[in-house]
């Protein structure tokens, strides 16, 4: 079992929000307007995010990750009796997404070497009812986007990008959102920035937007401009079905903050943790780690495969040091709603029993990723810590 620590503070945390004065003076200024729900601030982290995406997309902030994955595949039709296709190694907020739209997730095999979804696996799973492929940039690495897309485009399919993990990632030198069909960011407490809790839908479909926007807002059609004036709809229409989803003031305060931070302070230290795990880690025996494109590549997190048997035993060593470890991800296709099993993904079922993430955030040092490291690495050679 991967083991938990209680919170204390000898406890190298396998993720943390980085937090601090300048979030707690977004979120004073917006208490001192007085005004919480979705309003200027909302709009403002919209277009600072379009902005930073680049490229002709539209930006619709919800309060949190699954509900983007919802709305997303809600405004592209997605109803009762329609599959998607999703990896089964992904955490179960993209399952209850689908769920969520009274749909059908298909889970698919992943590829051992990354990860990432299996789309030979993939087709084989194809039917009549199949509408969406929604890959998951697991570990932040988006994988062949092209072979995704080209996937789609043969079967007539749809794409929603989870992105949860990639926020600030690059693909063929081009930023994760600001090409492809429709994409989904999160923003919770851990991830590559951070709203508290919140998340993005971002696409060039115009119809997708304009759904996206209703929908957040409980339905009322065109209420997102009124909210952006301050105002609210009194006399208003419903045409869909619609959900309580928007993005609060104060957390696109936190948001916009964070969003400033990034290139200069998040970007770059995820990304030299990332090259310093690996680097200390190659050659390694014992251990494997997922390919990923180290000059591309924002991590949110950093799991490796533990062969042979032994994560349990490195994973106790690392506890027994206050070094919390995590399991990215239990394979849906195992859980009681999601078919329990019934499914063989051989891929996916041996990924779980190896998985173990190390401690990956903006305030891990580099001498504790070594320590992590040479525990690692002395556990795998037999020696003792």
């Amino acid at each position: 079992m991967i083991r938990e620590h209680s919170h204390n503070n000898s406890l190298l945390r396998l993720s943390k929000s980085i937090v601090g004065k300048l979030e707690i003076e977004a979120v004073s200024s917006v208490l001192e307007k007085g005004y919480l729900g979705m309003g200027a601030e909302c709009q403002g982290f919209e277009q600072e995010l379009k902005t930073f995406l680049g490229g002709d997309r539209q930006v619709v902030c919800v309060n949190t990750g699954t509900a983007a994955l919802h709305l997303a595949l809600q405004a592209l039709g997605v109803e009762a009796g329609d599959e998607v296709l999703v990896p089964s190694l992904t955490y179960v907020a993209s399952f209850q997404a689908i769920s969520a739209c009274c749909a059908i997730p298909v889970a698919c095999d992943v590829r051992a070497d990354t990860g990432l979804l299996d789309l030979t696996d993939a087709a084989r799973r194809l039917t009549s009812r199949t509408k969406v492929l929604l890959p998951v940039h697991y570990a932040s690495y988006p994988g062949d986007l092209n072979g995704v897309y080209a996937f789609a485009k043969q079967h007539g399919l749809r794409v929603v990008e989870d992105a949860a993990h990639a926020f600030g990632c690059e693909y063929q030198g081009r930023k994760i959102g600001s090409f492809g069909d429709v994409v989904c960011f999160s923003f919770d407490g851990i991830k590559n920035i951070t709203c508290g809790e919140g998340g993005a839908i971002v696409s060039a479909d115009l119809d997708v937007v304009a759904k996206a926007q209703d929908a957040r807002l409980l339905g009322v059609v065109k209420d997102s401009e009124k909210r952006y004036s301050g105002e609210r709809s009194w006399e208003f229409d419903v045409t869909e079905q619609g959900w309580r989803y928007h993005m609060s003031d104060l957390m696109a305060a936190i948001g916009r903050t964070q969003l400033k931070r990034f290139e200069n302070e998040f970007k770059p230290k995820r990304m030299a943790l990332a090259r310093r795990y690996r680097e200390r880690l190659a050659g390694s025996t014992g251990v494997r780690c997922f390919d990923t494109d180290l000059d591309a590549v924002v991590p949110h997190i950093l799991p490796l495969r533990i062969l042979d048997g032994r994560r349990e035993e490195v994973n106790r060593a690392l506890f027994d040091r206050g070094i919390q470890c995590g399991l990215h991800y239990k394979p849906n296709h195992l859980l009681t709603k999601f078919g329990a099993g019934k499914v063989a993904l051989p891929v996916a079922e041996s990924l779980y029993r190896e998985l173990l993430t190390l401690p990956l955030h903006p305030e891990v040092s580099f001498d504790e990723v070594d320590l992590i490291v040479d525990i690692v690495r002395n556990i795998l050679n037999g020696e003792r810590n």
